[in-house]
């Protein structure tokens, strides 16, 4: 089959063909990608920043965002068929440990795995092997290209809005800053689940457009005055601040628009949060960092996307392209979300 793979960091992945994958367990699934999202984070992977972290053997397939349909299962598989159209939560977790018993797959302390990022091959590729505890069934008619990069990026956003519910009543203000392949789900999962006035920045013009097209009440233009504008907007600063960029300053700047006991959610990664902890104590602020969501997360996700309430934003390209969307993506030129289509 044909697979985009990392040999070495900070080079261009290549286009190699390579065995498919075969199961390797009773509860695998073997799955044919209909569409992969392309993330950031696979920037970050292709420049070696999760190298130290992962550690995974060169070279690997990239791709943690998989949608489409099953092929194989092994023989203690219950829960999906041969056919059926899936979208995979992207950590295949243990299910036996506390964290799992939790709902918290994330912080699986079992024998879990993370195709594309851990030392396990992704779904950019034309199968993919996971697990049946990572696979949520989807409408027979979904399109995976339409929903895969909501396997990622999709619950991340979605996790954070879901914690932050609570805190969002009637009369509140929450900030998103960075409206692209996460935070333009954020606004949609935001304005389906909360009350809350939705202020959005971003220095694209274009982004803020289509923000305000999909939920947004007010938006911002990052071109400086940004913070001004916003502690405007919300009487001193907003009930909660969900940072999608947390990179280049942004990080203190969101800081600075969270208001008196508020809460920055950060998403994005990169940069380096620093603030005085007189600002902690006497604002009474609160800082709460945000990793992929549960695989419950997702299955709500889905329930939105599939009533129509969270569409994603995508640009398509043919396995064969994904150089072009990685270096569109990393130019900015992407609105909304990449997908590769084996």
């Amino acid at each position: 089959m044909k697979a985009v793979r990392v040999h070495e960091y900070q080079k261009d992945p290549s286009i190699d063909d390579i065995p498919e994958p075969k199961l390797q367990g009773p509860l695998d699934v073997i799955v044919k990608i209909g569409g992969a999202g392309v993330c950031r984070t696979d920037l970050h992977i292709v420049n070696g920043d999760w190298k130290d972290i992962q550690n995974p053997e060169l070279p690997y397939v990239i791709g943690h965002e998989n949608a489409g349909w099953v092929q194989e299962v092994g023989d203690a598989v219950t829960n999906v068929k041969v056919g059926d159209t899936v979208i995979l939560h992207p950590q295949p977790s243990c299910g036996l440990c506390l964290s799992c018993r939790a709902g918290r797959d994330m912080q699986c302390t079992g024998d879990a795995f993370f195709p594309g990022l851990s030392n396990n091959d992704g779904g950019m590729a034309e199968y993919l092997r996971t697990t049946a505890r990572a696979c949520v069934k989807l409408n027979p008619d979904t399109n995976p290209a339409d929903v895969a990069a909501l396997a990622d990026a999709g619950i991340t956003a979605y996790h954070a809005v879901r914690k932050a519910v609570p805190l969002l009543w009637p009369g509140s203000t929450a900030v998103v800053v960075g409206a692209g392949g996460l935070g333009h789900i954020g606004i949609q999962a935001l304005s389906a689940l909360t009350a809350t006035k939705i202020i959005v920045v971003d220095k694209n013009p274009d982004a803020l457009k289509l923000a305000k097209e999909i939920g947004a009440d007010e938006t911002v233009v990052a071109d400086g005055n940004q913070v001004g504008e916003v502690q405007e907007l919300t009487g001193g600063g907003a009930t909660v601040v969900f940072d999608f960029v947390a990179e280049q300053g942004v990080e203190n700047e969101a800081w600075q628009m969270t208001g008196p006991a508020g809460y920055q959610f950060v998403l994005g990664y990169g940069g380096q949060f620093t603030a005085p902890t007189l600002d902690f104590v006497a604002g009474e602020k609160n800082v709460i960092g945000n990793i992929v969501g549960t695989y419950n997360d997702l299955a709500e996700l889905m329930v939105l996307a599939q009533a129509g309430k969270v569409t994603l934003h995508t640009k398509q390209y043919p396995l064969s392209g994904a150089l072009d969307a990685l270096h569109d993506l990393d130019a900015g030129q992407v609105r909304g979300r990449a997908i590769l289509v084996p």
